[in-house]
């Protein structure tokens, strides 16, 4: 079979087109993250042409990866790029078989858990300074409703104004994919979260006095928005990157760097701080607050949307001896 002279990006671009019908915005945006990061290496070691790439550039990639990456995110990596190179073969940019070449990292139990969590503690001082000092922001209510509910980013973006019940009060979270707000599990995400009266007014104070009268690009009323209509999800984790830096909310910094110069202190560099974290950090501290409160595992799954084995592997962060306080009110002496 002879190859097609293929430029890494252009297979990469075609490649896109064709799964962009077949899997969700998210996974699509993940693997051009990759896939652009992998064409940017070959290009690097000389490779503009993929006829020319062999099973030991793409060994290289993997241990490159390795070196540089969690090992959990390596094997995502390497399935991304496996993947590719198998819609490769397919338009003859690259000889038959090289997709069987490809070695994907081998991850155990622990690689495979996250421990990024927030704790109760971290919240609740996180929130009495938003309270005090941003009170209705935007970054107050994204960071209120990421920790009182546990939902997904996703689940957020897809709130519109209409899906707030302030009678109950509760959100009510709505897959909506063919108006730009698909949720993680589809229909089966769909939920109404109960809130507190107290978090139900901080909402209706952003309503009416912070959010932006706008609709976006479908007629809808997002609830999280900006003047330009939905807020986009890099901005949402960088409003919640820059709410959870320690010197954000206690005026110091743990790791004795100077606010003046450190780079971390950014906007865009607030995610390089070794105590900010992430949305997803969010869900985990909920899901660990909501057990160590007593709340039933089943309860705690259904209002964030989790399987009870999931909740166990992933999200449940309590330590040994607040598992053991948990069961102590149910135990019996036998």
């Amino acid at each position: 079979m002879n190859l097609k002279p293929t430029p890494p990006a252009d297979a990469k671009n075609r490649y896109l087109k064709d799964k962009k019908h077949s899997v969700t915005r998210k996974t699509l945006y993940n693997y051009d993250t990759t896939l652009t990061q992998f064409c940017e290496w070959l290009h690097e070691e000389g490779i503009d042409d993929l006829r020319d790439l062999d099973s030991d550039h793409l060994q290289q990639f993997r241990e490159k990866r390795l070196t540089n990456v969690a090992t959990i995110t390596a094997r995502n990596d390497m399935v991304t790029v496996r993947g590719f190179i198998e819609f490769c073969e397919t338009i003859q940019a690259v000889p038959r078989g090289l997709a069987e070449l490809v070695r994907i990292p081998a991850t155990n139990v622990e690689d495979e858990i996250c421990d990024d969590v927030l704790t109760r503690e971290e919240a609740n001082a996180i929130l009495d300074h938003l309270g005090k000092f941003e009170y209705a922001s935007d970054r107050h209510v994204i960071f209120l409703i990421l920790w009182k509910t546990g939902m997904r980013l996703s689940g957020l973006r897809a709130l519109d104004v209409d899906d707030f019940d302030e009678a109950r009060p509760a959100l009510e979270i709505r897959h909506r994919p063919s108006t730009g707000t698909p949720l993680k599990k589809k229909e089966k995400g769909e939920r109404d979260v109960l809130v507190s009266r107290e978090t139900g007014e901080i909402i209706v104070d952003y309503i009416e006095n912070q959010r932006p009268d706008v609709r976006d690009e479908y007629g809808r009323e997002p609830l999280i928005a900006t003047e330009h209509g939905r807020r986009a999800r890099t901005t949402i984790q960088r409003l919640v990157y820059t709410a959870t830096r320690p010197c954000h909310y206690t005026n110091d910094c743990p790791f004795d760097e100077d606010p003046e110069t450190c780079e971390a202190a950014t906007w865009n560099g607030a995610s390089q701080c070794p105590g900010s974290v992430s949305p997803h950090a969010l869900r985990r501290g909920y899901v660990t607050a909501a057990r160590n409160a007593g709340q039933p595992k089943d309860v705690t799954g259904e209002r964030v949307n989790m399987t009870g084995r999931v909740l166990d592997k992933h999200y449940d962060k309590g330590s040994h001896d607040e598992k053991a306080k948990r069961r102590q009110d149910h135990l019996r002496d036998i």
